[in-house]
């Protein structure tokens, strides 16, 4: 198993001590930039960490949040993207059919990236109706690292969220990982 955290604009500052990847919130909506994401992200690709960003979904306008997030992301090639599907704080979340558009049409968009669904064990279980996840399954499951309670496939769990959401990738070798995020 390999070490990562994902990130948002509150951990503006973190260590790369012991990981191997790290994901960066970089948008949320179509109205929120995270002001760090550039940051951040070169913190881990100096530490010769495997990068990702991901998108905050909302319900509505899912092309023009694709695009948004394809647009003002600071990914470069072989970072892996993905949608982050939960309830908003407004309480209100996209539908299975959305988050199901939102990851075709950043598939789309960038054809030579991998494409990943966060999502926690509830909605997996209680809102996903297709188990479409894109290119790979990133569960978010308080439980042991690397034990999450379901049965899909998933290739990253996130166990807990103290202090940092910190998570583990089902991949042998971090050259391994970057092969995936990266294929030729």
């Amino acid at each position: 198993m390999l070490h990562g955290v994902d990130v948002s604009s509150y951990n503006a500052s973190y260590s790369t001590e012991g990981l191997d990847f790290v994901f960066v919130k970089a948008t949320e909506g179509r109205s929120y930039i995270n002001p760090h994401q550039s940051a951040q992200a070169a913190k881990a690709r100096k530490a010769g960490c495997v990068v990702g960003f991901y998108h905050f979904l909302w319900p509505g306008n899912i092309a023009a949040q694709a695009r948004y997030f394809v647009e003002k992301c600071a990914s470069v090639q072989g970072d892996i993207l993905a949608a982050d599907w939960e309830r908003t704080g407004e309480g209100t979340y996209a539908s299975n059919a959305q988050k199901d558009q939102f990851l075709l049409e950043v598939k789309k968009l960038r054809p030579t990236h991998r494409v990943m669904l966060y999502c926690n064990r509830d909605f997996w279980l209680n809102h996903d109706t297709t188990s479409y996840a894109a290119d790979g399954l990133w569960i978010a499951d308080y439980v042991s690292a690397g034990h999450p309670r379901i049965k899909a496939k998933w290739r990253i769990h996130q166990y807990t969220d103290r202090p940092l959401d910190k998570d583990v990738a089902d991949f042998e070798s971090r050259a391994a990982l970057k092969k995936w995020a990266h294929p030729a």
